[in-house]
Parts: structure tokens; C-alpha cells; sequence
């Protein structure tokens, strides 16, 4: 009886370790099917708006592996998910919904971001669990663009962002994407800390902040970009400025973008770094559209035309020349780019609202994921696009 006991319970086991690899397989599957079927884009900014708010305070688990068997083993190790991939997540949520909150006011959003920022934040404005890695200072941006809440009442989160990238800075004066890793410098850094430094920085009067922004933008330009084309490469080494990884991965494009665009646009116009980044914003604008493919993508790695079309990379380059438009030198070229790119992301967005086909969570340096699926990062940037197009008429 024992033995027939244990035998059950073994079985009962394998079929929920099957069922945990197949269910999220079919539920795809499924999910796909008519994908892609919006032509109007304030039914389809509708659609991907409620879908980000359902995931702002149930965000999908982003893997770090792209184990697709034997899923169960990664959940009990600890390596399906981790916090700081789940707060860049977060971050691009809460800036698309702060992007639609400035054409509708809508008392249900407001509610959900409300009850998110509780459970990050304490009753004196500090965060409840402090983070370590720098990752969080886009969250920190982020929750500085909300129009409806009083930003001071987080000042102490704020400075404590800033602290914790001052601990990050290394011996040439730029901040490490970790503490255990000054000898590299990483693109993604720019994305995670720029826009918020120079947002901090002017609203609190903190030069120094802006300073570092820019100069964190300018070495990189100096030490990580491919000549020729001002594509950057993932990372380069501090020492040797050896570049390490893929010149022209996608997302990597998307983190320098974000980071460019958002300093650029927090600056004052009579700012005397305004004019600095504007030429970088040039530079790069034009680079990025040379490699715009012909379905309004960008691809995961955009030199290469037999590569699949990457949703995140898309979604943030297209922020980017959004924005950039603002710039009359390059504003027609800008925005016809943009509605390519947002042209292709109805494309793959799912019935449900969800914007499917981004590239999954890098692994390491050179190291890219080759699954494409949902990410709330992507959906983020989605709702951010079409909320600040003028054309969408609300």
C-alpha cells in the first residue's frame, strides 16, 4: 500500500513538472491566434493599456534562463526570475501609464498605481526594501513623471537612488552596472540611470547629477560606439576600452536611446548640455532609422536583415524618434519612422492587448536569449509611443 502511495504521489509529480513546461507553450500557441488584428490605433492603445494595468501590480515573471523543460527546476533554484529584471519591468509600466494619464483622466489607473507605489514605499517616502543595483533608478524616473502625486513626498527614496549610484561610481568617474563589475561599462546603464540623474538633478538643484549623466553618455559614445555607423556594443572594458559583445544589439540600441532621449528632453531648452546631447540625438536618429526594416522593426540585432524582428527593441527606438522629432532638422524623417514602428507593433499584439515578440532577458555579455515572447517592459514603452503621438486622437 505504501509503495502504491509513493507511486501516485510520483506520478502526480511528473505530470504537474509536464504540465508546468506545456501550459505556458499552448497558452501561446492559443494566444496567437488572429494576433495582429488592430487597425485602429486608439482601440489598440485601449487594448494595450489595460492589459499594462492588469501587470502593474501582477508583473509577469521575466525568465533568466530560456530553459523551456524542466521549468520546475529553475522555480526551485531561484534562477526563474530576479528583482532587478522585474524592475526595469515595472518602470516601463509606469511610464506608458503616466504617458496616458496626460491625455485621460482615468480614476482606475490612478487607483493601481496608487496601491503599487504602497507597496514600494513607506509611510516617510522611503523604499520598504532598499534596492542595491542601479537598475532602479529608471523606476525612480518613472515615478517622478506621475503628474497627480506629490513627488516630494518621495524625496527620501530619491536621494537614496542617488546614493546608491554615487557607491557606484568607479575610477573613471562613470557609474559600473554593479559594484563587481567596475571593470566593465555596460549600455544599459545609461538607459537605467541617465534620465533619472538629469531629472533629479534639476529639479533639486544638483549639478553634479547632471554632470554625470552627460558624462556617462559622452564615454560611452567615445569608447563604445561603432565608428562609421553610432551603433554602441553591449559593453567595453574600463581598462583597455576593449568592446565586449554584439555591436548593434537591438535592445542595447533601445537602453542607449531611452538614456539619450529622456536626458535630452528634461533638460531646459536654455540648458548649456541641451545643445550637447541635441547632436547626439542627430546622430543617432539617423543611424537608427538606416536600420529600420522594411515591416517598421527593428531586428534583435539590427545590422542583420535575417534576424527576427525584436517588439522591445522596436518600442523604444520608436520613443526615441518620437521625441526626436521634436527637432525640426530631422522631425519629418522621425515621425514617418515612428509610424512604421508602431504599424508593425499592432502587428504583434495579441487579442488579449499584449504586445508579443520581445526578446528575452540577456544572460551575460554577448550572451542573448533566443526566445521572443511577451514583456511588460515592451508593453510599457507601447502605451508610452502612442499616448505622446499626436496623431491619436482621445
Amino acid at each position: 500500500m505504501f509503495i502504491l502511495i509513493l507511486g501516485i504521489i510520483f506520478l502526480v509529480l511528473i505530470v504537474l513538472i509536464i504540465l508546468i513546461d506545456v501550459v505556458p507553450i499552448f497558452n501561446d500557441w492559443v494566444s496567437r491566434i488572429h494576433i495582429g488584428r488592430y487597425n485602429d490605433k486608439n482601440k489598440w492603445n485601449q487594448s494595450i493599456t489595460e492589459k499594462g494595468v492588469r501587470w502593474l501590480n501582477k508583473t509577469p515573471k521575466i525568465k533568466v534562463t530560456d530553459n523551456t523543460r524542466l521549468v520546475a527546476i529553475d522555480i526551485l533554484k531561484g534562477n526563474y526570475t530576479k528583482n532587478a529584471v522585474q524592475h526595469w519591468q515595472e518602470a516601463a509600466l509606469l511610464l506608458g501609464l503616466s504617458e496616458y494619464l496626460k491625455n485621460k483622466d482615468d480614476k482606475n489607473i490612478k487607483k493601481e498605481i496608487t496601491k503599487f507605489l504602497n507597496k514600494k514605499f513607506d509611510q516617510h517616502g522611503q523604499w520598504i526594501n532598499k534596492p542595491e543595483h542601479v537598475d532602479i533608478a529608471i523606476l525612480v524616473y518613472s515615478v517622478m513623471k506621475l503628474d497627480f502625486i506629490d513627488i516630494d513626498n518621495y524625496k527620501n527614496a530619491f536621494d537614496y537612488t542617488w546614493k546608491l549610484i554615487k557607491e557606484h561610481i568607479g575610477e573613471d568617474g562613470t557609474v559600473g552596472y554593479r559594484k563587481s563589475m567596475q571593470s566593465y561599462r555596460y549600455v544599459d546603464t545609461i538607459g537605467f540611470i541617465c534620465p533619472f540623474l538629469v531629472a533629479y538633478g534639476i529639479k533639486y538643484n544638483k549639478d553634479e547629477c547632471i554632470d554625470l549623466a552627460l558624462k556617462q553618455i559622452k564615454e560611452y559614445e567615445q569608447y563604445g560606439m561603432l565608428k562609421n555607423h553610432y551603433i554602441p556594443v553591449h559593453a567595453y572594458k574600463l581598462k583597455d576600452k576593449e568592446p565586449l559583445g554584439l555591436y548593434g544589439w537591438g535592445r542595447g540600441l533601445g537602453w542607449f536611446a531611452i538614456g539619450l532621449i529622456d536626458a535630452w528632453d528634461e533638460l531646459p531648452q536654455n540648458h548649456k548640455s541641451k545643445i550637447v546631447l541635441e547632436q547626439s540625438v542627430k546622430k543617432f536618429a539617423k543611424a537608427a532609422i538606416s536600420f529600420q526594416q522594411k515591416n517598421g522593426s527593428w531586428n534583435w540585432t539590427v545590422t542583420r536583415e535575417e534576424c527576427r524582428s525584436d517588439s522591445s527593441t522596436t518600442a523604444t527606438i520608436g520613443w526615441f524618434l518620437l521625441k526626436a522629432s521634436k527637432i525640426k532638422e530631422i522631425s519629418n524623417e522621425c515621425l514617418t519612422s515612428t509610424d512604421k514602428a508602431i504599424s508593425y507593433l499592432k502587428k504583434v499584439t495579441r487579442r488579449n492587448g499584449a504586445v508579443d515578440f520581445s526578446q528575452g532577458d540577456t544572460k551575460d555579455i554577448g550572451v542573448y536569449s533566443m526566445l521572443f515572447n511577451i514583456l511588460p517592459f515592451t508593453q510599457g514603452f507601447c502605451i508610452r509611443v502612442i499616448n505622446n503621438n499626436s496623431k491619436v486622437v482621445n
